[in-house]
């Protein structure tokens, strides 16, 4: 049969860490053999890279205005209105019409992102009217946020049933199952696939950057000054203190702040933006301390580079601390709280991570973008 083509959707909103993974995901399928198309509605990153051979298309973009993702504000800043919906709706319907798709996974909806669904459920919607409807998977990862509303939850069964052909959820039951916080699992256990975490191995660029250094980074949002000045002030008080740091910055932080930070930085102190090469540079850093999201994790158990993350936990967020703690049971990592970070707490967490043994990435299954495209080709090519 012709290549299959496989269509991903994705909606960042705070962060670019969405984004990331499911170009990771893109590029597996590329590699292997699909013909791949990649809808992004957030906003454009520039670090995001090697998606050669991959079709980009960019929606009108919407983020989330602070971290309880209740406003969404399109490019100019601006609530969002129902002319706004309606245009980028038509426009996510012309791409989708107009790939022509074999498969299509939606990243996070319907278990999140039901901002969205002003223009998902149409789309659902439409696609079960063709007479050969693409194969529709959710893409999720292994951890949900806090699950407050029970019909929200029916509302996700409801819409797995009707549209959904599996849900491919990118952890391992071993860690954590996804029952542990999606209490209603067992009525689409016929739906769930594990693939393994998400973790990019391959369109990692060769850097000399970072080597040797404590690597400080927060992602792509604007979520991470805390962290930083933290950071600056544990420096002297840690057995790092000889070793060069470098803090990765997102634009997305305010510019005083940024401008401030800079000032405040010593001698043996890189300030600069956030860089794609940055898997790269955790293969041969001393140490990373970062926040604990999704991809800065697994990327750095990929590398087996020592870690320090102290996880998100603004809004509702729960996911970052949670597989943290899991993940230092194991003794992958040193995990300290946003609560109790300070610069004494830090720097006795970057003594303990500099004394433990580098972690081992065959401890945890990092294959899950391979994973993914494989499972998706395979029932794509198994339709009768």
């Amino acid at each position: 049969m012709a290549a299959p083509r496989v269509l991903i959707y994705v909606q960042h909103l705070l962060g670019v860490g969405h984004l990331h993974r499911v170009a990771t995901i893109a590029r597996a399928m590329r590699r292997s053999g699909c013909m791949t198309m990649l809808v992004s509605g957030g906003l454009p990153d520039p670090t995001l890279h090697g998606l050669d051979g991959i079709d980009f298309v960019q929606l009108p973009p919407a983020r989330a205005k602070d971290a309880t993702f209740k406003i969404l504000l399109d490019e100019t800043e601006s609530e969002v209105t129902d002319a706004w919906k309606a245009m980028r709706s038509s426009k996510l319907e012309a791409a989708v019409t107009g790939f022509g798709p074999d498969a299509i996974l939606t990243e996070l909806f319907p278990f999140g992102r039901r901002q969205m669904r002003f223009e998902l459920v149409p789309l659902l919607d439409m696609l079960q009217r063709q007479p050969r409807r693409p194969l529709i998977f959710c893409s999720v990862r292994d951890i949900l946020v806090d699950r407050s509303k029970l019909q929200h939850d029916l509302d996700t069964i409801a819409w797995l049933q009707s549209y959904y052909d599996g849900v491919l959820v990118h952890g391992d039951p071993a860690i954590v199952p996804f029952e542990q916080t999606f209490p209603l699992a067992s009525q689409i256990r016929d739906k769930l696939y594990y693939t393994g975490y998400i973790a990019e191995r391959h369109a990692v660029a060769a850097t000399d950057a970072g080597a040797g250094e404590v690597l400080v980074s927060a992602g792509g949002g604007a979520v991470g000054m805390a962290l930083f000045d933290t950071a600056l002030a544990a420096r002297p008080l840690s057995l790092a203190h000889a070793a060069p740091w470098r803090l990765l910055v997102s634009p997305q932080e305010d510019a005083g702040a940024i401008a401030t930070l800079q000032r405040q930085a010593g001698p043996g102190v890189i300030i600069e933006p956030v860089r794609p090469d940055f898997p790269g540079m955790l293969r041969h850093c001393l140490l990373s301390i970062s926040k604990a999201g999704y991809n800065t994790v697994m990327e750095t158990l990929g590398s087996g580079a020592r870690a320090v993350v102290v996880p998100f936990a603004g809004g509702r967020e729960t996911e970052q601390t949670l597989r943290a703690a899991l993940l230092a049971q194991r003794g992958l990592l040193q995990i300290l709280s946003e609560q109790d970070a300070s610069p004494e707490t830090l720097a006795r967490a970057i003594d303990r991570a500099l004394t433990m043994p580098k972690p081992d990435p065959r401890t945890i299954r990092l294959d899950g973008a391979e994973d993914t495209a494989r499972r998706v080709r395979e029932l794509v090519e198994a339709r009768p």
